[in-house]
């Protein structure tokens, strides 16, 4: 179990994301930096922990060699344009970083579908598998010249939990642009570094900061949080470091210095994949008895629901908020939504009449549900 940052070189599968800011200076890549970071992963290879790397950094590379401005992100083609040709360029950074240091690159791209599907899912886990068994390091970055606002992680922080999801990871290690997470904002005199989070509660949601320094990243406090939610429901631990140092994994690792979230529980394979999906195509509505209930392991029946929303069918992936908004869950329906709002507040003895055949065991049952 990892525990604190010492921890981390002791992983089995350890995924490491790095950042745009970090990468990328003025348009072009960090060379000395990177290959420090190389050195560091070498390290951790010789001593048996198998790393993959989620990195960004294509739209910055690829903006600078177009000449886009806004480090393409101007507009939606902009940055699809500047992913296809930073794309090739950050590819070569890391096959020479990792040559360098005599590993072996490995490209992977993903978009959002797949890992929202089980299938899809299932495959990029065995292409990920396969590779880290073989010795190479994956390197791995969201499919941005096909992404859309719509369909897309949207920051590489919840793609780096996604992978380590599927990967089988030990823990993620997010290199940022700060020491880790503090009580308030960085810069205000009173701030205080947390070392180590013990469950992501309200308080701690409230500590982050939105703000990105580089205007570079897609990211922020925010994400590396969200992050450490998907990755804690999978029993995997997360830890942010300061990745603006030479070598800054051997740094973090000799000091100490970074906050580590310690997962508070370990869903099974199956509810790990449904609780980390980002994409729900629709929103239930509950009154507080019914949450209540679920909470305590129900499924989720029609009497309890007190509002719909979205375009929904059966099977596809529902959010379930309280009255007030706020998410408490989130499964498959077993209805579409046109059928869930002809029965929401029906007892089963009604339904039947409303549906003209006899009612599933619940909108949502509890095996396919997962509490968030």
């Amino acid at each position: 179990m990892v525990a604190d940052l010492s921890d981390l070189a002791r992983s089995q599968r350890l995924v490491v994301k790095v950042g745009s800011s970090l990468l990328v200076e003025h348009g072009e890549a960090r060379a000395d930096w990177l290959k420090s970071l190389a050195q560091d992963l070498a390290q951790l290879r010789a001593k048996g922990t198998k790393v993959i790397v989620v990195s960004s950094g294509a739209i910055a590379l690829g903006a600078a060699r177009l000449g886009f401005e806004k480090g393409g992100r101007g507009s939606l083609s902009d940055a699809q344009a500047s992913a296809s040709v930073g794309q090739i360029a950050l590819a070569g950074l890391w096959s020479q970083a990792l040559g360098d240091v005599g590993l072996t690159a490995a490209q992977i791209l993903l978009s959002l579908d797949d890992l929202e599907d089980r299938a899809r899912y299932l495959n990029a886990s065995a292409t990920l598998g396969r590779l880290l068994d073989a010795g190479a390091v994956p390197v791995v970055n969201e499919n941005d010249s096909v992404a859309t606002e719509e369909i897309r992680f949207g920051d590489n922080d919840r793609l780096a939990a996604r992978v380590a999801q599927a990967a089988g990871a030990d823990a993620v290690l997010l290199l940022s642009d700060v020491d880790g997470l503090f009580t308030a904002d960085p810069a205000a005199p009173d701030s205080e570094l947390v070392g180590r989070i013990e469950g992501i509660t309200p308080e701690v949601l409230a500590m982050a900061s939105a703000a990105s320094s580089s205007g570079l990243g897609s990211g922020g406090m925010v994400s590396k949080l969200q992050a450490a939610q998907i990755a804690e429901r999978a029993g995997i631990a997360l830890a942010i470091i300061n990745g603006t140092h030479e070598a800054p994994i051997a740094r973090a690792l000799d000091t100490g210095v970074g906050t580590v979230f310690v997962p508070q529980r370990s869903d099974g394979a199956r509810k790990a994949w449904l609780g980390g999906r980002l994409a729900p195509q629709g929103t239930l509505r509950v009154d507080a008895g019914c949450a209540q209930a679920l909470q305590g392991g129900a499924s989720l029946l029609a009497a309890g629901i007190v509002g719909i929303s979205g375009a929904f069918r059966r099977g596809d992936l529902v959010s379930i908020v309280t009255v007030s908004g706020r998410k408490i869950a989130q499964g498959l329906a077993e209805y579409d939504s046109s059928e869930c709002q002809a029965i929401i507040g029906k007892r089963e003895g009604d339904q039947a009449a409303i549906l003209g055949y006899a009612p599933r065991a619940a909108v949502i049952h509890r095996d396919h549900m997962v509490m968030l």
